[in-house]
């Protein structure tokens, strides 16, 4: 059978063991869609448990935050718990709270001391500019140039990093680093064990932005040592547009003051004493800053509780045989369109998605879009396709391909101007 044969993909989908799971999402059949990187679908249990906290709102009122079957003084903690397994934590080292850049914004506060020579925060070329901007600023809020105190490890091929370039910059300058876990762009997997062990043997501090590898690739955060890491989970966890982010702060931090204080990193015993003095929480709950957004938590309680029936080793394997699938295909079917491959292949290194490069990638990107696939286009000539395991088949990647075959051959991307909408 070919590889873009109807009767080859469905010979795939017969083996999916989580194939099951795609009726739990609200999926469009006339689309094909590939942008869980950016923003993943809706679930039925997503949706069930936004419905039930705002029942729990309609039912108790003020009395909610202690009533009902997720009382919303202890969600962040709660979901903090049943995350930890996704980034290999111990139970009170990862809290559900802020954003992503809220909370890496938390971290540098509290564990950026630049103090002698050691000033300098390590970062990368390639880093989602978000990160960039919130490291900027703690520079800046301490009195020093940016300019200065920021190291951008650079990239050989403008797609990846080398672990060896990464670790060659740790000087005795660095006070900490602040690296992804996986890149946005090309989906390469960074080696966080090992970046970890250098960090720590040069007596740097290292963080991680895990905003694409939460949920598509497992962690072992604790059992690394990492000092901490941030995420959102709107991608690949499928919490929503602008769900509730996530923290983890190792616990041999535990104890450390949070740099941005505020009511509900307290203590919950003491929280309601209204003490002018704050007794922080034990565990990662002290980073928490304000009241929590129930309505935007909420429909991550229901995310979570298909990870945890799915397993994230399922989701891992089922993930890269889809990705496999879609790099065999663009292959053997568009070796002459132009397309470029720039994702890492290795198992190892590549994350849940797949990047491609060209050099009219917005215009085919709208193309796609005009005939039912959903693509993510990154300026200025990448474009980016995650099929997601939990509701992704390969029937969905073969269409999506064979539909991509016809937009180059015909050329029918030219009509369009090779311009980024607003939202790309």
């Amino acid at each position: 059978m070919k590889l873009l044969s109807e009767e080859y993909a469905a010979a795939l989908d017969s083996r999916d063991k989580l194939a099951g799971y795609r009726n739990e999402f609200y999926i469009r059949p006339e689309t094909v869609y590939l942008d869980g990187n950016s923003l993943g679908l809706l679930s039925k249990r997503a949706e069930s448990s936004l419905h039930e906290l705002l029942e729990s709102w309609k039912k108790f009122g003020i009395d909610g935050w202690m009533d009902g079957s997720h009382p919303w003084y202890y969600m962040a903690e709660r979901l903090g718990e049943m995350s930890a397994t996704l980034v290999g934590a111990d139970p009170g080292e990862v809290v559900m709270t802020g954003s992503t850049t809220a909370n890496l914004h938390q971290l540098l506060a509290t564990f950026y001391r630049p103090e002698g020579k050691r000033t300098k925060i390590l970062a990368d070329e390639l880093n989602f500019p978000s990160d960039l901007y919130a490291v900027k600023s703690q520079i800046a809020l301490r009195g020093m140039k940016p300019e200065e105190q920021l190291i951008r490890v650079k990239s050989r091929d403008g797609h990846t990093l080398e672990e060896e370039d990464l670790i060659g910059a740790m000087t005795d300058e660095v006070a900490i680093a602040v690296l992804p876990g996986v890149l946005y762009r090309s989906g390469q997997i960074l080696d966080m064990e090992r970046l970890t062990a250098a960090a720590h043997e040069r007596g740097i501090l290292i963080g991680f932005d895990l905003c694409h590898s939460i949920g598509a690739i497992p962690h072992r955060l604790h059992e690394w040592d990492t000092d901490f890491a941030f995420w959102c989970t709107y991608k690949h966890l499928n919490g929503g547009p602008g769900s509730t982010g996530g923290l983890f702060v190792n616990r041999r931090h535990f104890g450390t003051a949070p740099g941005l204080a505020g009511w509900f990193g307290s203590d919950k015993a003491k929280q309601f004493d209204m003490d002018h003095d704050m007794t922080p929480a034990g565990d990662a709950g002290a980073y928490q800053i304000g009241t929590p957004n129930i309505l935007s938590a909420a429909p991550v309680i229901g995310s979570l509780e298909l990870f945890a029936e799915a397993g994230l080793e399922n989701i891992r394997e089922k993930s890269l045989r889809l990705t496999d699938y879609l790099i065999e295909l663009i292959k053997a079917e568009l070796p002459d369109s132009g397309l470029v491959v720039a994702s890492p292949v290795d198992h190892d290194r590549r994350g849940g998605h797949v990047y491609l490069e060209h050099d009219d990638a917005a215009r085919i990107c709208r193309a796609l879009k005009e005939e039912g696939v959903i693509p993510d286009f990154r300026a200025p000539k990448g474009i980016r396709l995650a099929p997601v395991a939990l509701y992704n088949s390969f029937e969905d990647v073969r269409r999506a391909v064979s539909i991509l075959k016809g937009i180059m051959d015909e050329g029918k991307y030219k009509k369009f101007n090779n311009e980024r909408g607003i939202i790309a």
